[in-house]
């Protein structure tokens, strides 16, 4: 996939481009993208328009927390099939006007033939202008708008607003179903206490990012990835409160049948099931004791789903 900076045109190929902030490309996201990659068939060159997660702010909202990190969006805009991404800072272009964004961005850079958004799709300076306007604008230029219908779950349109409400509830089941994946996060291994070793639980630990959801604090039953092999692990989101030292939220795990050093290295971490809210105990042995639980509450987990891991 070729990711397109501001100097970058795409001069010899037509494009059929899916527009979206696209946080999560979860399901309904995907109706969009798929619809646009589709035309890969007719001699079409599928592209993404985007803006970097991170930088969106809404003038009622403020800054939108991000379901998951542009590189991961980037990954999986690749695996749905999108050979062109253009994804700038959202401050770039936010006072662009509507008929300024079809002329600059959609024909002059991307060169689109068909262009494809959801029915919720607003563009322009302010947002002011909607679906049935890039339909009447791109209709004068000779270019196929598509407007694809919500994808909806128990009646209601899946959104990203539903998703982090799920995740915020530790609902990770309805936020899958949502989604169309597991929910989950990469980020570097960080050097933590060092506590967990001496109760005979080592954890890695990994700092959430600023502006990035969280799930509900609490522990849960995780699968972690290393070098393309899947572990068993439990998870705790939060701040330690047995502990204490953290003000900012952390995500804590325990990987089963894994001994190494990841220090430094971007570990993906995908939540499955939250088993209990973070609690404060009175002390390691407490703490140790219901880790000990916890563990086995994730194993029956898996032992009734009849889940498989590489590593067994």
């Amino acid at each position: 996939m070729i990711n397109l900076n501001e100097n970058d045109f795409v001069k010899h190929n037509k494009t059929a481009i899916a527009l979206g902030v696209f946080d999560g490309v979860h399901k309904g996201h995907q109706a969009v993208i798929g619809c646009a990659v589709s035309y890969k068939d007719k001699g079409l060159s599928p592209a993404v328009f985007t803006f970097k997660s991170k930088t969106v702010t809404s003038k009622f909202k403020g800054q939108l927390e991000v379901l998951i990190s542009d590189e991961l969006k980037t990954e999986k805009l690749e695996n749905l099939g999108v050979e062109y991404i253009y994804s700038p800072d959202f401050d770039t272009l936010k006072e662009l006007s509507a008929d300024e964004f079809v002329s600059k961005i959609l024909i002059e850079k991307l060169n689109a033939q068909v262009v494809v958004c959801g029915e919720n799709f607003h563009f322009g300076k302010g947002g002011k202008s909607g679906s049935n306007e890039l339909s009447q604008m791109c209709r004068s230029h000779g270019i196929l708008a598509i407007v694809v219908p919500f994808t909806c779950f128990h009646s209601k349109p899946v959104s990203s607003t539903l998703i982090r409400e799920s995740l915020k509830a530790g609902d990770i089941e309805t936020a899958k179903e949502m989604l169309g994946y597991d929910y989950h996060f990469r980020h570097e291994v960080i050097r933590g206490n060092q506590i967990g070793k001496t109760i005979d639980f080592p954890t890695i630990n990994q700092k959430l990012d600023v502006g990035q959801v969280v799930p509900k604090y609490g522990v849960y039953v995780s699968v972690t990835t290393i070098d393309d092999a899947e572990y068993l692990s439990i998870t705790n989101i939060g701040i330690k409160p047995t502990i204490g030292g953290e003000t900012s939220p952390l995500a804590e795990t325990f990987i089963i049948n894994y001994s190494g050093d990841l220090y430094g290295q971007l570990v993906t971490v995908y939540l499955k099931h939250f088993i209990r809210p973070e609690k404060k105990f009175s002390g390691l042995e407490e703490l140790k004791n219901q880790l000990a639980l916890d563990l086995k509450k994730a194993e029956e987990y898996y032992s009734s789903t009849e889940r498989r891991f590489i590593n067994e």
